[in-house]
């Protein structure tokens, strides 16, 4: 049974960056779908990015500013966020999709890490 584990959340002022890491035991699938999730207190859980095989995909609020890659050797998936913004404050969760087609609603997600926090102050 795989299971995710995140770090690399803080506290960084506005503009700064921050790198996610999402460690998966169990050895997923080599074309298993990955994911980054988040949720802001009182708001629903919304889709960042996601990667499988070669394909990346990122929601449009961080586009342009965000890197998602995965290390399969080290059974690690990345988030890097560049200009971070208040707006971007919240718990972020690694999620794996079983099979190679992206999803971004969490409903298609079946494994979840227990999150990280990420607190952006102006």
């Amino acid at each position: 049974q795989v299971q995710l584990v995140e770090s690399g959340g803080g506290l960084v002022q506005a503009g700064g960056s921050l790198r996610l890491s999402c460690v998966a035991s169990g050895r997923p699938g080599a074309n298993d779908a990955m994911a980054w999730f988040r949720q802001a207190p009182g708001k629903e859980r919304e889709f960042v990015a996601a990667i499988s095989g070669g394909s990346t995909y990122y929601a449009d609020s961080v586009e342009g500013r965000s890197t998602i890659s995965r290390d399969s050797s080290k059974n690690t998936m990345y988030l890097l966020m560049n200009t971070l913004q208040p707006e971007d404050t919240a718990v972020y969760y690694c999620a794996l999709r079983r099979g190679l087609i992206i999803s971004t609603s969490p409903a298609d997600f079946q494994t979840w890490g227990r999150g990280t926090q990420v607190t952006v102050s102006s």
